[in-house]
């Protein structure tokens, strides 16, 4: 039985064969394509899984296929890992805020790809069984939305609103990177303004209240931030 579907975008011959072999040796049902609009295309057509996306492609460009697939309701929960040779930060958070859910960069290992992948289909189907409303346990924390209230072992913290927020989004999300820009928009309320810097205030204070526990949230240097997997 297939683990998934998945599309590959790349315009390289050689590099498709490569990762489609590993995906189809690994139990993934596997298209490939080598332009940005085939891709949005083949994304409509078919019920699509994950796509492995390059950045440098003819035609429609990575980024805009990314933006396309996020901004269209059809398609917009298909996962993103963004496979390119444009590993600068400034690439790297453009690609996370356009809403990739993973980044490699070229020259890459096979085995690290189908890791990452694995991933990011494990996190993605997590993330659709959990509620909003459903308290959520993990590592030493507990974290009940009904009560606005958060264990860690057995010592309740103290949370401003916006702590509160950014800590049950990112522990609802494990091993996800999120961008400072997409921690706003998670947790923006509308009587309360956050800004990026104010995020990275948020996390030093979450991080002295959750005390030995504080590494729980790591720093991806140059993107954001993430909760321990």
């Amino acid at each position: 039985m297939s683990k998934g579907h998945i599309l590959v975008v790349d315009d390289e011959e050689d590099l498709l064969e490569l990762i489609s072999y590993n995906l189809r040796r690994e139990g993934y049902e596997v298209d490939c394509v080598t332009t940005g609009e085939t891709a949005l295309r083949a994304a409509r057509s078919r019920q699509v899984d994950l796509i492995i996306l390059d950045l440098m492609l003819p035609g429609a460009d990575g980024l805009e296929v990314c933006r396309a697939l996020r901004s269209d309701p059809q398609m917009r929960e298909i996962s993103i890992v963004m496979l390119t040779a444009k590993g600068d930060e400034a690439d790297i958070v453009t690609g996370m805020e356009l809403g990739a859910d993973d980044y490699i960069t070229k020259p890459f290992s096979p085995r690290v790809l189908l890791a990452r992948i694995r991933a990011v289909l494990r996190r993605r189907s997590r993330a659709a069984a959990i509620d909003d409303n459903d308290a959520v346990r993990i590592h030493k924390l507990a974290i009940d939305p009904v009560r606005h209230e958060v264990m860690v072992e057995d010592r309740k913290l103290d949370l401003t609103i916006t702590e509160f927020r950014i800590l049950s989004w990112l522990a609802r999300h494990p091993g996800r990177v999120f961008t400072r820009q997409q921690i706003i928009d998670a947790v923006r309320g509308d009587d309360y303004p956050v800004t990026e810097r104010s995020v990275d205030v948020q996390v030093v204070a979450l991080r002295r209240k959750l005390d030995k526990h504080g590494d729980y949230i790591e720093t991806i240097r140059g993107v954001g931030y993430r909760f321990k997997e």
